[in-house]
């Protein structure tokens, strides 16, 4: 279905930088031994692609770091997350194997087969989650050694209507939904992100903020925020074109950048 490219990229920003802009699920490319193992025809696919897909966050991302005092640094997811999620928990931990979407999903987001009953998962795990994961570790820790803190700002988008798969969704659907994490999220990214964005909620209808694992939990200096934007506020639902509304984001999340670099 396409050839083959690099599964994620870090686009250096300043070495002054505490920020990295993480995008994980901006990309709809999926190589073509993946796309074999899935059992949507192309209509079908097409159509999960534009539900599951955060379209445009990458341009978001990039907008937002041009825009910067002090440029972030990005790291890039450059597959699809019908590839493998990183975000996921890659065993029992994740509760979203419930509705077969663990690192490795095996269900669309309206519950249909994407994968064949007793998929693998282990070898896309191996290929793909395990390095992604490495990757991200040493930028977190690169940027440690450079400036003694990370900040990890997560970009997502959601639907304005709730999808099936969606185990958290009959709460707010505010026009960015902050999710935090108890320990890596701290009162001053929050309120710097309040701030930047304007009207937000705090995890609904997605909570939880990303960090890789040998941080979580355990190292303070690694700050951490998802950010979250309903999709109506600045494209074509789902998967259609950007419209002016991003141009407004990238500012805002520059914002966000440049508040929490200080």
């Amino acid at each position: 279905m396409t050839p083959a490219v690099p599964s994620f990229g870090l686009l250096a920003g300043d070495d002054r930088s505490p920020v990295i802009l993480h995008v994980p699920h901006s990309a709809r490319a999926l190589p073509d031994d993946v796309r074999a193992g899935i059992v949507l025809d192309d209509e079908a696919l097409a159509r999960e692609l534009d539900h599951i897909t955060d379209a445009h966050t990458d341009r978001l991302a990039e907008a937002a770091a041009g825009r910067a005092g002090v440029t972030p640094w990005r790291f890039v997811n450059r597959l699809s997350r019908l590839v493998v999620d990183p975000e996921r928990f890659p065993d029992e931990r994740e509760e979203m194997r419930a509705v077969g979407m663990g690192a490795v999903y095996t269900r669309t987001t309206h519950g249909a087969v994407l994968r064949p009953e007793g998929f693998e998962p282990g070898p896309l795990v191996e290929r793909y989650f395990l390095p992604y994961a490495r990757a991200m570790s040493r930028a977190v820790a690169d940027r440690l050694a450079a400036t003694g803190r990370t900040v990890i700002i997560d970009v997502h988008s959601y639907p304005s209507r709730r999808l099936p798969y969606e185990l958290h969704g009959e709460g707010p659907r505010p026009p960015v939904c902050l999710g935090t994490d108890s320990f890596h999220t701290s009162p001053g990214l929050l309120d710097a992100a309040r701030e930047a964005f304007g009207e937000t909620g705090l995890d609904s209808p997605f909570s939880g903020a990303y960090v890789p694992l040998e941080f979580h939990g355990l190292d303070a200096r690694v700050e951490a925020l998802m950010v979250e934007i309903r999709r109506d506020t600045y494209m074509t639902e789902p998967g259609g074109p950007a419209g002016p509304g991003l141009e407004r984001l990238a500012d805002a999340l520059a914002g966000l950048v440049d508040a929490v670099s200080r």
